[in-house]
């Protein structure tokens, strides 16, 4: 008689993922590896707002309005909320092919181009695609092993092909694309006003303390003024600029990838075909469109037998076979009976142990 128990090790998809991304709380948070910058962008902001509030905010309330502080604290959390939506979400990254799918489009390709004579250049691996009466090039990712959909490109920092992708923004950790552009443009747009309400209420701050005890000596005892006013006007062109870039990018309902490329704006002149001629129309796909669920399942369970304990006892002796799943409990008389190689997959399942597994350390389980 022999029992045999079969101890199964729960692995999440993320885990067995390719590409250059980290995962946190379990695949909840993806970003990518290169990080440092993001907690610089973190770190400027919290300070930033902590000083403010700090010292400016209670002057103001009292002097001005209440209402400065409590506005000011909306902006804040609204910005703080957009960027850790966009940095800690899929950007949209498609998944690789499998080795039987890269396989069957290398045939695919190796069909359509026949035989190549020796010492030429194989023609481009390109798909033409009709989008809006105009043809649209699909080009081949050599990495991912597929066709990239349109307005898809490789990122070279994550290593992950990306669906509709803007760039690489290493002020947030991640990459923008089609799954968190419209979180990427609200946070540089909530960034903008945040920075501009600091920097014109800093500047009330000082003229209002300059009437009463005098210009240098508000600045002597408000060194964390002088502090906020240096970040917020180094700061304040890159965002507003960057901000107002990117209106008009969503105005045209193009990428800055496409932008970059001219791949509207180039010497053939071709049109954009996904533009609508209507900013506003283009404004609400971009920006109020449904949210495409992840193609990556990064939660989803992968079954790992991680060990079998007990020992079994036959009278003709152990033979060599591959440990299978099972249930965690096998009565003896499903081992006393043998399987025949004909009687399929059931017959299989009941051919459990002879040989106790090794984990990867070469320990037995």
């Amino acid at each position: 008689m022999s029992v045999m128990m079969v101890r199964k090790k729960v692995t999440r998809k993320w885990e067995k993922l390719p590409g250059k991304n980290t995962f946190c709380c379990d695949g909840r948070v993806m970003m990518a590896r290169q990080k440092g910058i993001f907690y610089l962008t973190l770190i400027l902001i919290l300070g930033t707002c902590s000083l403010f509030f700090a010292f400016e905010c209670r002057y103001l309330a009292v002097h001005l309005s209440p209402a400065i502080p409590v506005f000011a604290a909306v902006l804040f959390l609204f910005a703080m909320a957009t960027l850790l939506r966009t940095s800690f979400s899929d950007p949209g990254v498609i998944p690789r092919a499998l080795p039987d799918e890269a396989a069957f489009i290398e045939m695919e390709i190796e069909a359509a181009n026949g035989n190549v004579p020796q010492g030429q250049r194989p023609p481009p691996r390109i798909k033409n695609v009709q989008i809006n009466n105009q043809i649209v090039k699909l080009k081949y990712c050599y990495t991912c092993k597929i066709f990239r959909p349109p307005r898809a490109s490789h990122c070279s920092i994550c290593d992950n092909c990306v669906e509709r992708f803007d760039h690489h923004c290493p002020w947030v950790g991640n990459c923008v694309g089609k799954r968190n552009y419209r979180y990427f443009y609200l946070f540089i747009l909530s960034l903008s006003l945040l920075t501009i309400y600091i920097f014109a209420f800093n500047i009330v701050y000082v003229a209002l303390n300059s009437l009463s005890i005098g210009f240098l000596n508000t600045l002597k005892e408000s060194p964390g003024t002088v502090l906020e006013v240096f970040i917020c006007f180094f700061t304040l062109w890159s965002v507003v600029g960057l901000t107002g870039f990117h209106t008009f990018l969503v105005s045209l309902n193009q990428t800055t990838n496409e932008d970059i490329k001219g791949s509207w704006t180039g010497k053939n002149r071709v049109q954009n075909p996904y533009s609508h001629g209507n900013p506003v129309k283009n404004c609400c796909e971009v920006l109020c469109g449904p949210v495409q669920p992840s193609m990556l399942d990064r939660r989803g369970i992968l079954q790992e037998q991680a060990g079998v304990l007990g020992q079994t006892e036959q009278a003709n002796g152990n033979a060599q076979q591959d440990p299978v799943s099972a249930a965690p409990l096998m009565s003896s008389e499903s081992l006393e009976n043998p399987a025949s190689p004909g009687k399929g997959p059931q017959a299989n399942a009941m051919e459990m142990s002879v040989q106790i597994p090794k984990q990867s350390d070469g320990t037995k389980i």
